[in-house]
């Protein structure tokens, strides 16, 4: 389950970082609620999830999926490049969030 909260947790991590945008300096009321809402939801999963992962994977996991889907976001929602190095990029951190699940091994319980 853990891992499922983690991913949970970086799916909420874009959410926020996305609505960072729609805050507009958190000069918007109903953006900055929002955002503020999946920040706290992202950082329990966050918390729950760590209790059994280890601290660098966990945050290392959770940096990544919020990184790579917030660049993936960007491109989609605002525009932002799609040039080749960048795309091979976020292939690199999808590729170390990959790296970091096979090679972690759970505390003994």
């Amino acid at each position: 389950m853990a891992w499922i909260y983690l991913f949970i947790a970086g799916l909420f991590e874009v959410v926020w970082a996305i609505g960072l945008k729609y805050t507009n300096g958190f000069t918007k009321l109903w953006p900055s609620i929002g955002t503020v809402i999946a920040m706290i939801i992202s950082f329990y999963f966050l918390s729950t999830a760590v209790k059994t992962i280890p601290i660098g994977t966990g945050y290392a996991v959770w940096t990544g999926i919020g990184a790579v889907g917030t660049a993936l976001l960007g491109i989609i929602l605002f525009g932002e490049s799609k040039e080749f190095v960048r795309i091979l990029c976020i292939f690199l951190i999808i590729a170390g969030i990959v790296g970091l699940k096979l090679f972690s091994k759970l505390p003994a319980q």
